[in-house]
């Protein structure tokens, strides 16, 4: 039998092997960023170092200004110096404020190239799924997991089991790899992917730019699986070369022809399959406190007699903390708030197609826009695009996880209605009493200048 994408990964990592199925994997790379000081402060009581510093590098993202905040609280500042700090005392690499290779290191680490098909990293943050989208196998891990990472450059751990999703067809206008996501979580449920690894594949995957398969990696997590995949083709090949950290010159050649087997087998097999047609997903955005309650943006609040009994209680107290009315039109619901940016959507990619809606007319509530990384920040106004969402009365801020997090002075006030391009619309995910809901750069971008949720394609002059 032929092996999978993750199995030619995995198996190429295993060090040892215990009678339980844990493995032993070496770490091709390690990503740190300065919400890690824990595990830093665990290998320094042990008498510990970092055991390789160049197969470690640190990103200064979570804690970060975004803008200048007379009443930021300076333990986020003191964060980010740790960070710096920690770095320098083991030898790190370590991309941090004033850097301009700095960025939310979902977003910065595969533009820098140290993200590479057929390595094994990992990050003490659960968005690293993202960086499956290369042909890598990426995961999140704990702060002690961290820790021990940074003193061997292995890791313990289960082997998962393997899901295909299968996305064929054509993706419609304005149908993004967020709306794809989105329907994917909605179809397999927010624990549909609990104990997987899920590779995607399909003619629709096949046609995404790489930026939007990151985006679509990004939110395997919030599937419940334990990473997402992407086979490597030419469209990652193009995206890698000439990246400061990936292989150079005949090197890249040579590295790309390895690459080139790294697709799993016609005769592997998954234990999982799904399928979904592209052409049944439309522009989607999320109504509850999960990614699962996603819906097209032309459909209603859920009615009580839709609801499984079993989750009755649950869609109650989400109705209520939503502040929803159960058979409203999703079109209906107004917003305070927009927010486009985090590692999902925060790529150049994501702000041109912002910026074609944003100039379409002028925000009605506080909207900003948050580059993903210097570099993306640097090309945009380069574009031009900043100019826009000025005129637009977007605010246009430095890059950094910002309000995806609500841990660095920015957030949603209790009460307010937020739509977001991030990841996750938990209960106070965007600060306490925040109501979130997710949606692509584009149909955030239509929200803002409309104040309510819209449908992106019904905007004048969006039709195709």
């Amino acid at each position: 039998m032929g092996r999978t994408l993750f199995d030619k990964i995995w198996e190429s990592h295993v060090i040892s092997e215990r009678d339980n199925g844990t493995a032993l994997l070496f770490i091709d790379r390690h990503l740190v960023h300065d919400a890690t000081a824990q595990a830093f402060d665990q290998l320094k009581s042990e008498g510990q170092k970092v055991r390789r510093p160049d197969l470690t590098f640190g990103m200064a993202d979570h804690y970060i200004a975004t803008h200048d905040d007379p009443d930021r609280d300076p333990v986020h500042d003191a964060m980010v110096t740790t960070l710096a700090e920690n770095a320098r005392e083991q030898g790190i690499t370590s991309f941090g404020a004033n850097d301009e290779r700095q960025g939310i290191v979902h977003v910065a680490g595969p533009e820098l190239g140290l993200t590479l098909p057929g390595t094994l990293l990992v990050c003490g943050d659960s968005h690293t799924s993202t960086h499956g989208a290369l042909g890598a196998l990426a995961f999140g891990i704990g702060a002690s997991e961290v820790a021990h990472v940074l003193a061997t450059q292995t890791l313990w751990q289960q082997r998962p089991k393997t899901m295909r999703i299968r996305i064929d067809g054509e993706l419609g206008v304005h149908v993004t790899a967020k709306d794809l996501i989105l329907t994917i979580i909605r179809t397999i449920g927010a624990n549909g992917g609990a104990g997987y690894v899920i590779e995607y594949a399909g003619e629709a995957i096949d046609n995404l730019s790489m930026e939007s398969r990151l985006t679509l990696c990004n939110m395997s997590i919030e599937a419940g699986a334990r990473g997402g995949m992407i086979a490597p083709d030419e469209t990652t090949f193009a995206y890698l070369k000439g990246k400061p950290f990936a292989p150079q010159g005949e090197l890249f050649e040579r590295a790309v022809e390895a690459w080139r087997g790294l697709k799993s087998d016609d005769d592997a097999h998954h234990d999982k399959e799904v399928a979904i047609d592209a052409r049944s997903i439309a522009p989607t955005v999320t109504w509850g406190n999960s990614p699962e309650t996603a819906l097209p943006i032309t459909g209603h609040i859920p009615d009580l007699g839709d609801i499984e009994t079993s989750k009755m209680e649950q869609y109650q107290a989400t109705i209520e903390y939503m502040g929803l009315e159960p058979g409203a039109k999703l079109t209906s619901l107004k917003v305070d708030r927009v927010f486009i940016g985090s590692c999902t959507n925060s790529r150049l990619e994501d702000l041109r197609e912002a910026a074609k809606i944003a100039k379409l007319g002028r925000a009605k509530v506080p909207t900003i826009v948050v580059p993903g990384s210097q570099q993306v920040r640097q090309q945009a106004e380069k574009e031009g695009l900043h100019e826009i969402f000025h005129q637009a009365g977007f605010e246009w801020r430095e890059p950094g996880c910002s309000m995806c997090v609500a841990m660095n002075g920015d957030s949603v006030p209790s009460g307010a209605r937020c739509a977001s391009t991030s990841n996750r619309n938990f209960a106070g995910r965007q600060g306490p009493g925040s109501r979130t809901h997710l949606m692509s750069p584009a149909m955030a971008a239509a929200a803002a200048i409309t104040g309510h949720l819209t449908d992106v394609r019904e905007l004048e002059g969006t039709k195709c």
